[in-house]
């Protein structure tokens, strides 16, 4: 080739669109059963009712979040913090136990592109009919499938999106905005970015998402070992592979069991060949084991040819009941110690918690003064927060000092939720105490209900 020829070189491959074959079985029964109870939860919780209010609301600008019957408030944040920490350690330990399970059954990218491609199905049909309408020419009736698919798609996206703002906005005032046409703009952007990130990552990236955008596809690894259960293809009885007769005798021909049907990957909603060993894309679905289980019952051969297995099941021929013996190794253990240990702490620190909470504010006003008899008086300002969801009614007293007493008054009514600014005057006795300033003890307890005390620490100033 000429030295001044130049030639351009191509470092990226050019995506090919995946049309992934319908497939049934346990495993596909399995993933639509986890796409109904999901979006049951999704789309109806909003809907849910709890003391005369929507049961699951995060009211960002009342600064409330309602949990059917909790009421908590930003400085509740542990326990957002604490679900977090849940979270990620439930993640880490079923990806140690069994792989992506998570990314293949629950994930919502999973699920939403489960449904985007149902729709797709009986729109456009099967795969095959889905490969001819890609191949062929625009005409009236590919526009018209193509637009009926796409108004699908956009439809529950956009329902997907109200859902989703319907979390944060009470879901019946945000209906009838939208039926007025008149919501907010704040409203209007998360529908419309909820919805587009929809219709997107489930209608035209999908496993995109999954392989190039999700960072779970990149650190799994690190959670898995040779104990891990995942997807895969037993190659001591599979190759050599090749195509026959269902008479013919594999053994005779010096075959495996895979008929070599490729149907294992048309299946694969990220395209890749199960046959080749575990990869970083494999979402752990469980497609090409409905798939390649099926193909074995017709030829008649046995079942597990690709199968939920572990790099050592594989390599010392386990049954399924000597790899579950395995799973209870050192890593399993630690996150599962330490998952409980964090969770029962959550949980009791939840069921402990006191739903009052009071925060004391000296008055700067008036550090410090003298009134009738020669008492020292000292202003401060209760933020009492009442966090139930009934009128209740709050003895305050104060101690720490001696003759220490309340100058004003000592029961104080705060409404459902609410919170409520309090003056409370505190006066000492002259020359109770020497000059300066000395530690007192606000006590705020609910006449009403048993238990729910709260003591407050503030300081007292005698001038000199």
């Amino acid at each position: 080739m000429p030295a001044d020829d130049d030639t351009m070189v191509s470092l990226y491959a050019a995506r090919e669109k995946i049309q992934p074959r319908s497939v049934s079985g346990v495993f596909a029964r399995w993933r639509w059963l986890m796409v109904w109870l999901t979006q049951l939860v999704f789309y109806g919780l909003p809907w849910l009712q709890w003391n005369a209010r929507q049961a699951v609301l995060f009211d960002l600008e009342a600064r409330r979040f309602y949990l059917f019957g909790l009421v908590l408030y930003p400085q509740d944040f542990i326990y957002l913090t604490g679900l977090l920490v849940v979270s990620a350690l439930s993640l880490f330990l079923f990806t140690a136990v069994a792989g992506r399970l998570w990314c293949g059954f629950a994930c919502p990218q999973t699920v939403y592109t489960e449904i985007f491609m149902w729709i797709e199905k009986r729109v456009e049909g099967d795969r095959s009919a889905r490969l001819r309408l890609d191949n062929a020419p625009m005409s009236a009736a590919k526009l018209g499938k193509r637009t009926l698919k796409h108004v699908l798609w956009i439809a529950v996206a956009l329902w997907t999106g109200f859902s989703f703002v319907g979390y944060f906005t009470p879901i019946r005032e945000l209906g009838a905005l939208t039926l007025a046409l008149a919501l907010g703009p704040w409203q209007l952007f998360w529908v419309l970015f909820y919805g587009f990130a929809t219709y997107g990552n489930a209608g035209f990236l999908r496993e995109q998402v999954c392989k190039y955008m999700c960072p779970y596809a990149r650190f799994q690894s690190a959670m898995f070992d040779r104990d891990t259960m995942i997807v895969t293809y037993d190659a001591r009885r599979g190759e050599p592979r090749g195509a026959r007769s269902k008479k013919a005798d594999p053994k005779a021909m010096g075959l495996g069991s895979c008929v070599d049907c490729t149907l294992c990957v048309q299946v694969c909603p990220t395209g890749i060949d199960i046959r080749k060993g575990l990869q970083y894309d494999c979402i752990g679905c469980a497609a090409c084991i409905d798939v390649c289980d099926d193909v074995m019952d017709k030829v008649g051969y046995p079942r597990g040819l690709i199968r939920f297995s572990t790099e050592n099941g594989m390599a010392n021929g386990w049954n399924m009941r000597q790899m579950l013996r395995r799973a209870w190794r050192p890593r399993v253990l630690v996150y599962t110690g330490v998952l409980l240990a964090i969770a029962l702490g959550l949980g009791l620190s939840l069921f402990m918690r006191t739903p009052l909470k009071v925060d004391v504010i000296r008055d700067r006003g008036a550090l410090a003064r003298q009134v009738e008899e020669g008492r020292v008086e000292n202003v401060f300002r209760l933020q009492i927060m009442n966090a139930t969801e009934t009128t209740q009614r709050y003895a305050i007293s104060v101690s720490g000092l001696p003759g220490v007493s309340l100058a004003s008054d000592a029961e104080v009514e705060v409404l459902s939720t609410e919170v409520r600014a309090v003056a409370a005057r505190v006066q000492l006795p002259p020359d109770a105490a020497s000059p300066g300033s000395h530690p007192i003890q606000f006590h705020i307890r609910a006449t009403d209900a048993a238990g729910v005390q709260v003591t407050e620490k503030a300081a007292f100033v005698v001038p000199r």
